[in-house]
């Protein structure tokens, strides 16, 4: 077999790229597809837990993408400290926090227009990151967000409450 009848993957970040990125570093991958018919719409690899670090070079990239960003949804136990708004390339971006913990950020850009990104926890390892990135953005994904990081070995993005410990949904079980 000739080197050229392996497919290479391109644009694939080295191991040891997630460690030397600071936080606000913006490691993103979004659907390139111009029908919306997955599940997620992208993936977002946040260096650290601090929203306030870490959202601005979020934005910034989706700006370029998609446009301007004027809400975010987050969940609530998966950030240090969140703020209602933050500014951003002198515009105001407001945040909404809700205690639902699916491993996903809401981006809205206009009044209806939602893009759902699957959060990769920042302690991830390169392989598990690369993985669960890959299958965010997968054509036709249907999987949802913690799934694909129960598949890919990566742990919950959040504590997990002891209630679902009790009820075995951290396992996946249902």
């Amino acid at each position: 077999m000739a080197d050229s009848d392996n497919p290479s993957v391109p644009h694939l970040l080295p191991d040891a790229a997630h460690q030397a990125v600071r936080p606000g570093t913006a490691l993103l991958r979004l659907v390139t597809t111009h029908v919306r018919e997955q599940v997620l719409d992208g993936a977002w690899w946040p260096r650290s837990r601090d929203i306030g670090a870490e959202l601005p070079g979020l934005i910034a990239a989706l700006t370029e993408h998609l446009g301007p960003v004027l809400r975010v949804g987050l969940d609530a136990g998966a950030w240090e400290e969140l703020p209602t708004r933050l500014v951003i390339d002198d515009r105001v971006v407001h945040i909404d926090s809700f205690p639902v913990g699916d491993d996903t950020i809401l981006i809205t850009r206009g009044d209806q227009d939602h893009f759902t990104l699957l959060v990769v926890p920042p302690h991830a390892t390169p392989e598990a990151a690369r993985a669960a990135m890959g299958r965010a953005i997968q054509a036709g994904n249907v999987t949802r967000a913690e799934q694909i990081l129960i598949d890919t070995g990566t742990r919950r993005a959040h504590p997990v409450p002891a209630e679902e410990l009790r009820t075995g949904r951290e396992r996946g079980e249902r």
